[in-house]
């Protein structure tokens, strides 16, 4: 119990230090095929999925080299996502008005599965396993069609807005809101019983959404009016709506710090949003035509694509400052992150490349990386979580295993896990709504690891 202490104690400090600032280059730039634009982490297998021309490539993410390339429908530009609970891949296909559906173990296609025209978003619901595909088909209003993530088969398909664009899904109460661009509207869908619950009003082109589970708030960047709207996630009724830069085109949350970013395509800055005060903190200029955004959790950072000036500005969690601005091909235009090597991938579209960001902490990158040669993995997903998270872990070897919730005082709360496992992926379900909202880590300890990992309960 005292080394638990211990490590839970060491653990705390380093969290209050990962806005440090340590080691990050660009590892190394990974040709692809044309025009690179969406991007998934899978961490099942540690995989990087990018779409290009009519294919999606696929490649190993702890040794940066490309897998395999799948053929797929055409012009997959828009969107990849991962589904958790079955280990698939789903890619829009903009010219061929399907998703391909790739095993993630085996990176061979399952199926195509025909939506509307234009399929341009995709988001998975993880509660009911489904996965939401908002098309534009723009001789009538636009749809989303609802994908079982079992049988991949259509369930149904709900009539939205004009030109939906974008789509976010709220854990806490089920629901999966989309952005519908020409129809200057939200709709709200039930993501149990398929149904529309609602459509909100917000005006101005509705672009792109992040979602923020602490407070469970909907942000929406609404791009002709420059402003951010936010909406409660339990009413649906619009709190406020907060002005930013010109043409804001991204949306990314900290976890952390509590913290919205909004990056403003035609001012090359982003707006930095008080996700309790809902008011803007300041503006940090950026580079040309920032295109996206993603967080870092491992190190609090958020990293914006700039298109416009071919590059990718750092910026510190806490402090709101740019830590640095990292050259990469020309036009990047989207992210992911790989958390099991701390890796941010940026897809260049005009250079059909993909560049990699390394960003290293001394102490704790040494660890991660011995954890990586072996696939050794705990993950907790969502996390901050109100309800129910599912626990991902995953063991090179068979051992025995332990996996054991603590509170922040490192007294035992639930032992999840206490026998002996073969090697493999695992995942187990963790309700939390028993638990005071706090702090708890988690630890998994095998023959011949320990990790420990934080999980943040919130009311």
């Amino acid at each position: 119990m005292k080394q638990f202490k211990l490590c839970i104690f060491i653990l705390i400090t380093l969290c209050s230090l990962l806005s440090t600032v340590y080691g990050q280059w660009l590892e190394t730039t990974i040709p692809v095929g044309n025009r690179p634009s969406a991007l998934v982490w899978n961490p099942n297998n540690n995989k990087v999925y990018c779409t290009i021309n009519d294919s999606v490539t696929i490649i190993d993410g702890a040794a940066n080299s490309v897998i395999t390339t799948v053929p797929v429908g055409q012009s997959p530009y828009d969107a990849l996502v991962w589904n958790s609970t079955n280990n698939k891949v789903y890619c829009t296909n903009r010219g061929s008005s399907n998703v391909t559906i790739i095993n993630g173990t085996t990176d061979s296609v399952i199926t195509n599965v025909t939506v509307a025209s234009y399929p341009r978003a995709l988001v998975y619901n993880s509660a009911n396993n489904k996965i939401y595909c908002a098309s534009f088909d723009y001789s009538s209003c636009g749809t989303v069609a609802i994908i079982d993530g079992a049988t991949n088969s259509v369930i149904k398909t709900d009539t939205v807005g004009t030109v939906p664009c974008a789509l976010v899904w709220n854990s806490t109460n089920n629901k999966v809101y989309c952005a519908n661009y020409y129809g200057n509207t939200i709709t709200v869908i039930d993501g149990v019983t398929n149904s529309v619950i609602t459509t909100v009003w917000v005006g101005g082109w509705p672009y792109d959404f992040v979602w923020n589970s602490i407070n469970n708030k909907i942000y929406c960047a609404v791009d002709n009016a420059n402003n951010v709207t936010i909406l409660d996630g339990t009413t649906d009724s619009v709190i406020t709506t907060i002005t930013v830069g010109n043409d804001p085109s991204a949306l990314a949350w900290n976890s952390q710090n509590n913290k919205i970013y909004c990056a403003n395509w035609l001012s090359g800055n982003i707006t930095v949003i008080d996700g309790v005060a809902n008011n803007v903190i300041t503006t940090v200029t950026v580079g040309i035509e920032p295109q996206a955004l993603i967080y870092n959790p491992t190190n609090n950072k958020i990293y914006c694509a700039n298109f416009g000036s071919n590059n990718v500005t750092v910026i510190d969690g806490s402090t709101n400052q740019v830590i640095t601005t990292i050259d990469v091909g020309n036009e990047p235009a989207n992210f992911t992150y790989n958390e099991l090597q701390n890796r941010v991938y940026v897809a260049n579209w005009y250079s059909s490349s993909i560049s990699v960001i390394r960003d290293v902490m001394p102490g704790v990158e040494e660890e991660r990386s011995s954890l990586d040669v072996l696939h050794t993995m705990l993950e907790i997903y969502p996390n901050p979580v109100k309800s129910l998270s599912i626990i991902h872990y995953s063991l090179p070897a068979e051992s025995k295993v332990s996996l054991l919730l603590y509170n922040i005082s490192g007294r035992l709360v639930k032992t999840l896990v206490d026998e002996n496992k073969k090697s493999g992926i695992y995942n187990v379900p963790l309700n939390v709504k028993m638990l005071s909202a706090g702090v708890y880590f988690l630890s998994l300890q095998t023959e011949s690891k320990r990790l420990i990992e934080r999980l943040v309960v919130v009311k």
